[in-house]
């Protein structure tokens, strides 16, 4: 059975809304910028959301005293515009009585930490105070049914946490329901905003870097965090409202364990998750038109993922670039955010580029795309993931020749 893609939803530090990502991406604007959400003492830059709380909140018409952590706001921001997309939201709205099994699954790594600082920044002053209501929200499922239902999404709602590759996985996890035949579409993708938890927690890793980052260039330091949200709608065919965007071809997941937060020098996670998926696809590696890299900036990962790429693909990898420069490393929305620019990589024909590259990497010597490219053919584009403790997935996306519109 065929997964296709039919909605697109996004947020992330250069824009609300596919539009924005898509301009700032050609216009080689980046989201990096100092915090400003939160009070610290670390001077990293980052990439926020250009907008308050507040200002989400009326974006989404919810009232100004509802509590509600940022990782859920800029969820129903995304996801709302991914079902809109794909047209399922007239359906929802339509009656109770809709014909189709419509899913949800949400990837997170912060869940409401945003809301727990604020909770106890009272509570540890007088144990008496604080409001509980901000620490209901802390779990990684509470962002995930807080967007399911306001989404008007009650048929299966489960959240995916394997940090930096959690987006990729609830991916999969949709197309495999799709394909045993236990839901009709899903909204897939994750979702993550800044908090003090994560910044100081990467902080004590040693690997922020004080400048804007530079992937897969041989002066790399180290990756800038983000914040946003990104989710795709997955259908089998029988159920399409619209014409599709592509085809979910391949994916994988694999857990290489050679450490806690790193990667093995000879790339063996990153191997492995992109060559199963590519033969998941039925594909051969010579003919993908472009990799999305997990690219975070880190000596470490960058080396590995290089490694990785030239065992697959030899003297010949295909273009390929990262996006952190422009949104930073977003966690376990990471994906969700790269999935929806993979599918519109092959729909509009665009390669983005690898901000900040100047020299390569002596290990691999891999030079990435540095210029935005429109109007090229990109028939299939492999896009990384890899979270800690190796758990790697990657994913293929690839055209379709349906150009009819299909309905119920």
């Amino acid at each position: 059975m065929k997964i296709y893609v039919t909605g697109l939803g996004v947020v992330s530090g250069i824009g609300i809304g596919v539009s924005e990502n898509m301009e700032a991406l050609r216009q080689g604007k980046h989201g990096i910028g100092k915090v400003t959400l939160f009070p610290t003492a670390l001077d990293v830059p980052v990439s926020e959301v250009k907008r308050s709380n507040e200002e989400l909140k009326q974006l989404l018409s919810i009232p100004s005293q509802q509590t509600i952590s940022r990782t859920a706001l800029l969820g129903m921001v995304a996801a709302k515009e991914a079902l809109e997309d794909a047209k399922l939201k007239l359906l929802l709205s339509r009656s109770s009585q809709q014909p189709l099994r419509i899913g949800f699954i949400s990837a997170t790594s912060v869940g409401g930490m945003d809301l727990s600082e604020h909770f106890y920044e009272s509570f540890k002053e007088n144990p008496a105070r604080g409001r509980l209501r901000e620490v209901i929200s802390h779990d990684c499922g509470a962002s995930t049914e807080q967007i399911a239902s306001y989404l008007g999404i009650s048929d299966f709602i489960t959240t995916i946490s394997t940090a930096c590759s959690s987006a990729a996985n609830a991916i999969m996890l949709g197309a495999r329901m799709i394909k045993h035949g236990q839901l009709d579409a899903v909204v897939v993708g994750g979702t993550d905003a800044l908090c003090r938890f994560t910044l100081n927690g990467f902080n004590s890793l040693m690997i922020l870097d004080k400048a804007h980052c530079r992937p897969f260039d041989r002066s790399r330091t180290g990756l800038n965090l983000g914040e946003g949200a990104g989710y795709l709608v997955l259908q089998s065919e029988s159920s399409l409202q619209r014409t599709p965007y592509c085809e979910l071809s391949g994916y994988a997941n694999t857990n290489e364990a050679y450490h806690q937060t790193g990667s093995s020098p000879e790339g063996d996670g990153a191997f492995l998750s992109m060559s199963e998926a590519i033969a998941s696809s039925g594909i051969s590696p010579e003919e993908i038109d472009y990799i999305n890299v997990h690219g975070t900036g880190t000596p470490g990962n960058d080396a590995s993922e290089g490694m990785a790429l030239r065992r697959i693909f030899g003297k010949h990898v295909p273009p390929f670039s990262s996006v952190k420069a422009f949104i930073g490393h977003t966690l376990g929305a990471s994906e969700g955010i790269e999935a929806v620019y993979s599918v519109l990589s092959i729909y509009k024909g665009m390669i983005y580029p690898n901000l900040n590259f100047t020299d390569a990497m002596p290990e691999t010597e891999l030079i990435p795309e540095t210029s935005f490219r429109e109007g090229v053919s990109v028939r299939h584009v492999l896009s990384n993931s890899f979270g800690f403790g190796g758990n790697d997935s990657s994913l293929l996306f690839s055209a379709t020749n349906m150009r009819q519109q299909t309905n119920l």
